[in-house]
């Protein structure tokens, strides 16, 4: 008798640890499931705004070119609206105002050449000329007034995931347009304008290679949302499986009652 008490308080100790040991890791997963699906469903929703932006870039990028926004409609001017939208302005280029801002393009690394344009009507934007490799000296603007169409896009306040603007050294990681524009003492509109390739300014060669706007947008939303949800299912069954083998332990671990004689 004293031996099947002793038994049972054996396995009376050890089961304490373990059911607290399952009660952590159960809630370890749980807390893995519910973060990996909120990651899938973070995905699905990058998913339906990269499609979004696709048509709208598809559908903007082909129209005719429109007068690009002027001051009374400068606070309304938005991403959502406007971004990638075909404009054009005329103005005289401010040639002594460049502005250069690394670049990575699929010609290679360098610099986008941003100048500034003062419109017929007094107001600035800035216009991004285009793309020059390192150590090149960005070709002047033509002198005179001149008519630039390109795609309209939204300012890149504070500079790069990496790196900051640097306003006071002349280092530029993003077209910051107030940034830009407060360096070099001028107001600008709240948006810049990519120049289309072989304009006035973009002449191509040698000088600002315009054109180079990223159009096709990489769209792996689905995928990593499959990953995501295929983690919390790897999840669940991790847990199915730890809970039959700690029944197959307490089976094995239950004294077994004692044969009569």
């Amino acid at each position: 008798m004293s031996g099947l008490i002793e038994s049972d308080q054996a396995v009376s100790g050890a089961t304490g640890p373990r059911r607290g040991l399952h009660v952590l890791l159960a809630l370890a997963g749980a807390l893995a499931f519910v973060g990996f699906v909120a990651l899938g469903n973070w995905q699905l929703e990058r998913l339906e705004w990269k499609r979004g932006l696709i048509e709208r870039v598809e559908s903007r990028v082909g129209s005719p070119a429109e007068e690009a926004p002027q001051r009374a409609r400068w606070a309304a001017v938005n991403r959502q609206d406007d971004e990638y939208r075909h404009v054009a302005v005329a103005g005289e280029f401010l040639s002594e105002l460049d502005t250069l801002v690394v670049a990575a393009t699929e010609l290679g690394s360098g610099y986008w050449v941003v100048t500034p344009l003062r419109r017929v009507d007094g107001d600035v934007v800035l216009i991004n000329r285009g793309y020059i490799p390192q150590g090149v000296e960005p070709v002047p603007p033509p002198k005179g007034e001149v008519r630039i169409s390109g795609l309209l896009r939204i300012t890149e306040p504070g500079g790069s995931v990496l790196r900051d603007n640097d306003p006071m050294a002349g280092r530029w990681y993003s077209r910051d347009v107030a940034a830009i524009a407060a360096a070099r003492g001028i107001e600008a509109a709240p948006y810049f304008i990519d120049a289309a390739a072989n304009q006035a300014g973009s002449p191509g060669g040698a000088g600002p290679v315009g054109g180079l706007t990223v159009l096709r947008f990489h769209n792996n939303h689905l995928v990593y949302a499959l990953t995501w949800y295929g983690l919390a299912l790897m999840v669940v069954a991790a847990g199915v499986l730890v809970w039959r083998e700690s029944r197959k332990v307490k089976k094995r671990g239950e004294p077994r009652e004692p044969r009569g004689r």
